[in-house]
């Protein structure tokens, strides 16, 4: 059982209800981590406005995103994001179960093209090891015609990642 009392989505009423809706509008699900929030309609909120500026952002494909929410959850062992974007994964591409299990190992492997392929690999380095990241690494997105801007958000997108999955975790999220 989880540790905190969360909204369910058939029981939200006032904010929380609007922003579940508004969810349910762009995907089929609030999802877990998504509901982990409502406690707090204010964080709820902030969340919301982050996930929907990253869908609207036309610098980033949608299978990037998906890429760097699968990857980043694989990184830090946050099972249950690895699960649902392996799902949003699938539906978005057609990639088979060995072919995540497989880009799971080896993210090079990421069916993008190369300019995408190369921020992944980027925002992977700099969450796992953030103190690896050197001029070169942003010398090469910057050639590849990434801006500061991208690089920044990008990053911000896969350590929201950690974030969220550090909140999952220690509120035993999973156990619901």
């Amino acid at each position: 059982m989880a540790l905190i009392q969360t909204i369910d989505p058939k029981e939200a009423t006032g904010p929380v209800k609007e922003i579940y809706d508004k969810m349910l509008k762009v995907a089929p699900v609030v999802p877990k981590p998504l509901q982990m929030m409502s406690p707090s309609p204010e964080l709820l909120s902030i969340v919301f406005q982050s996930l929907t500026y990253f869908l609207k952002n036309s610098s980033f494909s949608p299978l990037l995103l998906a890429h760097i929410r699968l990857l980043v959850a694989h990184q830090f062992d946050y099972r249950y994001c690895v699960a649902f974007n392996t799902s949003v994964m699938q539906m978005l591409s057609d990639l088979t179960d060995d072919q995540i299990e497989q880009l799971k190992k080896d993210p090079s492997t990421a069916g993008l093209e190369d300019k995408e392929k190369q921020l992944l690999l980027f925002v992977l380095k700099a969450v796992d090891t953030p103190t690896a990241i050197g001029d070169t690494d942003v010398s090469t997105l910057r050639k590849m015609g990434w801006t500061d801007q991208e690089m920044v958000e990008a990053t911000h997108y896969g350590a929201d990642m950690v974030r969220h999955g550090i909140l999952f975790k220690a509120f035993k999220m999973d156990e619901v």
